[in-house]
């Protein structure tokens, strides 16, 4: 939605799939995904 996970795997030189597959199961296991998507959605600058 806000691009945190491709942001996050762009700047450590990862592939985005993975990031967002970690994310899913973070979400899945508790519900931390959210929490942690959101505040990095806050926390991240944009793009140049």
């Amino acid at each position: 939605m806000a691009g945190v996970c491709a942001g996050i795997a762009d700047y450590y030189g990862w592939d985005p799939t993975l990031v967002r597959v970690a994310w899913i199961v973070l979400t899945l296991l508790g519900g931390s995904g959210i929490l942690l998507y959101l505040i990095m959605w806050l926390v991240m600058p944009e793009a140049s």
